[in-house]
């Protein structure tokens, strides 16, 4: 069921959500960017409605809600370790139909493969996801082409348009809160189509994995990870113990995230490291996210989102890389 709100009454019902919940949105960063005049849309924790960036695709994806970049695994002493608290509050998290995709992928890796990951459960099981509708394709998205263009996996679907609001709630505890507002038929917006087509690779071989295009674009790459910190559904992560200078018999155990393109990834005991070059690394990342995670689990690791061609310092084209192996491979 839908319903339709002034921006005024949204806003001031926004604000008694952001009481109850811990809502992390898109939000523009003013000269937080690549250069000092440049704006970065970022996922950050909001209290008013105004904050949230509605139009923009974030250039960070929202990721971070639910694995923060840093996180503490444990606390210990000399005799003992202490699990931190999980959240303290429900969380709601805004984001688009491609990232609500990317959370089925985050959800494979962290819950259904084998063992469920503690952390990221608890986190998880605590999380509502609010759509943020698509008028139109952004620049550089294929999510058309990964069939993650559209979604129903969503808690509430909320609308901006003009000086009125529409919602369509999904989830009970949400309805209640909404259902004061005038009903009317909600549809969330999504893309039919990219500016950018992504044709995936058939018939893919032993041979193909040893294609001249990896080399190509792995010359280029200068390791800084920035693709794989971008993505919605890379989930590779190290550790770290951290002792306290005061008292070096006491600190804590993080988790990191950690990139596969940067050197050190594949390192072993002896320093003996499985990839060593970046033709290797490229060819592991790319054929990772459309051919082996769909191997074993039945989908596309890729969701389309972009942002991995959006962020390269050195121009280096994830979806173009991707479209010259399917020709090479008809």
């Amino acid at each position: 069921m839908g319903y339709k709100f002034s921006k005024e009454e949204m806003a001031s019902i926004f604000s008694k959500l952001a009481v109850d919940y811990d809502v992390f949105a898109p939000v523009v960063k003013k000269g937080d960017g690549t250069f000092s005049d440049v704006d970065v849309v970022r996922y950050d924790k909001v209290s008013s409605l105004d904050e949230i960036e509605f139009e923009k695709k974030s250039d960070y994806s929202f990721k971070e809600a639910l694995l923060p970049i840093n996180e503490t695994i444990f606390y210990f002493t000399e005799d003992e370790t202490t699990v931190p608290k999980g959240p303290a509050k429900e969380r709601l998290v805004f984001l688009r139909a491609c990232d609500l995709n990317a959370v089925k992928r985050l959800d494979q890796i962290y819950l259904k493969n084998g063992f469920e990951d503690f952390y990221y459960k608890r986190t998880r099981e605590m999380t509502k996801f609010v759509l943020i509708g698509c008028k139109e394709s952004c620049a550089s998205g294929f999510c058309a082409s990964m069939g993650t263009n559209t979604t129903d996996e969503y808690d509430l679907y909320l609308k901006l348009d003009g000086d009125n609001a529409y919602v369509e709630a999904k989830d009970e505890k949400l309805t209640e809160i909404f259902k004061a507002g005038k009903e009317e038929t909600v549809s969330p917006d999504f893309v039919s189509e990219n500016l950018i087509k992504v044709t995936l690779p058939k018939n893919i071989t032993p041979e193909t994995m040893k294609s001249e295009l990896f080399k190509e674009y792995g010359n280029r790459c200068i390791n800084c990870g920035r693709c794989n910190f971008v993505c919605p559904t890379c989930t590779c992560f190290t550790m770290q113990d951290i002792f306290y200078k005061d008292n070096e018999r006491n600190g804590e155990r993080r988790r990191v995230w950690a990139s596969c393109q940067v050197d050190g990834y594949t390192e072993i005991a002896g320093g003996h490291g499985f990839r060593g070059d970046n033709a290797d690394r490229m060819r592991f990342k790319v054929m990772h996210k459309i051919h082996d995670f769909e191997k074993r689990f039945g989908y596309h690791m890729c969701v389309g989102c972009g942002r991995c061609d959006d962020v390269c310092p050195e121009y280096i084209s994830y979806s173009n890389l991707v479209n010259r192996l399917g020709k090479e491979c008809e």
